[in-house]
């Protein structure tokens, strides 16, 4: 029992000794503002991660209600257009949509546009190197006539792995259009081409056609995602204003090459 009573007597000199030097209500003092950033800290996470979900919550809910006045802008543009032909009525659900892939089923006289969107929002941040962050959402855009000539909408939301092959063949049209757009008028042939758009192969693009109606040169090319999972056939077509000179054009979804 001695010794405990040794120690216990050693350990009341020490506080008593911190106590009247001062640094035990500065231990004190210090722990309890060190409770205090903790707090804050957990505070501003909670806070910050709650109003990033909402943000995200809203930011989704307005791709989707844009999916849906995209769908129902182009089912009603169609009514309008009063076209039976297959490319014009591509080409409207293109110019609504901007869709990288679209499909023609014959059998059920139906249109799909398969498309990403994305929409950037402001994230908070408690420590700087925040900013915008990003949602993405896979849509599918059918259009079935109806036997009266009408149009029915259809919008369906899906994985990002149905999109995949889309957005892979967006880009890789626009890569052929920056390609095309840079060559000279006298290169535009089939064979150049393809050599400009693929010149190690594997083919990503097979050059079909090569088409000049005025002043203006149309390259019909069949672009495939990886493993060729999905081809879509684009009309490439620039401006030729002279002989040698080059020019920028458009890159629009084809229903056929």
């Amino acid at each position: 029992m001695e010794p405990d009573r040794i120690g216990g007597a050693v350990a009341a000199r020490r506080v008593n000794r911190l106590a009247a030097t001062g640094c035990l209500p500065t231990l004190i003092a210090a722990i309890a503002v060190l409770g205090l950033v903790v707090s804050w800290l957990w505070y501003r996470h909670w806070h910050d991660g709650d109003v990033n979900s909402t943000r995200r919550e809203q930011t989704r809910a307005s791709i989707l209600a844009k999916a849906q006045t995209t769908a129902n802008d182009t089912s009603r543009a169609l009514a309008k257009s009063g076209t039976t032909d297959t490319d014009a009525i591509a080409d409207v659900i293109w110019q609504l949509s901007e869709a990288p892939v679209i499909t023609y089923d014959t059998s059920r006289t139906e249109f799909t546009a398969t498309a990403a969107v994305s929409v950037q929002y402001d994230e908070k941040a408690m420590l700087p190197g925040g900013g915008n962050a990003q949602v993405s959402r896979c849509f599918t855009f059918t259009y079935t006539q109806r036997p009266d000539e009408t149009w029915a909408p259809k919008v369906s939301e899906w994985g990002d792995e149905v999109c995949r092959p889309s957005t892979q063949i967006a880009s890789r049209a626009h890569l052929a259009l920056t390609r095309i757009s840079s060559m000279y008028a006298d290169d535009l042939t089939r064979i150049r081409v393809q050599n400009a758009l693929d010149p190690t192969r594997p083919r990503s693009f097979d050059v079909k056609t090569v088409v000049r109606e005025g002043n203006t040169m149309s390259i019909f090319v069949l672009v495939s995602s990886s493993d060729s999972e999905v081809n879509q056939c684009y009309r490439l077509t620039r401006p030729v204003p002279g002989d040698n000179n080059q020019g920028f054009g458009t890159a629009v979804p084809a229903l056929s090459c």
